[in-house]
């Protein structure tokens, strides 16, 4: 199972899809400027808030700014929330 889940960890960023309401720190740091700090922020807004509904959502986590979102357009995936 686990040698399962790091393979559909690796083919995702393989290709780039980073799920930004399941990525740990690790895989959310391989989007365009956006670090380990950011990344860390990013996971605590979500356990604060819950499920990203979209891709501007983000920019409510401090240090997200709209320019980031556009520059990772192509790299960010959303799953619904539970």
């Amino acid at each position: 199972m686990k040698l399962l889940v790091g393979l559909f960890l690796s083919v995702g960023l393989l290709f780039g899809m980073v799920d930004i309401n399941k990525a740990d720190v690790k895989e959310l740091t391989t989007l365009k400027g956006v670090g380990k700090g950011k990344a860390v922020k990013i996971v605590e807004y979500r356990k604060a808030n819950g499920c990203f509904k979209d891709t501007m959502e983000l920019t409510k986590v401090k240090g997200i700014g709209k320019g980031i979102v556009k520059k990772n357009q192509g790299q960010i995936k959303i799953t619904a929330c539970k």
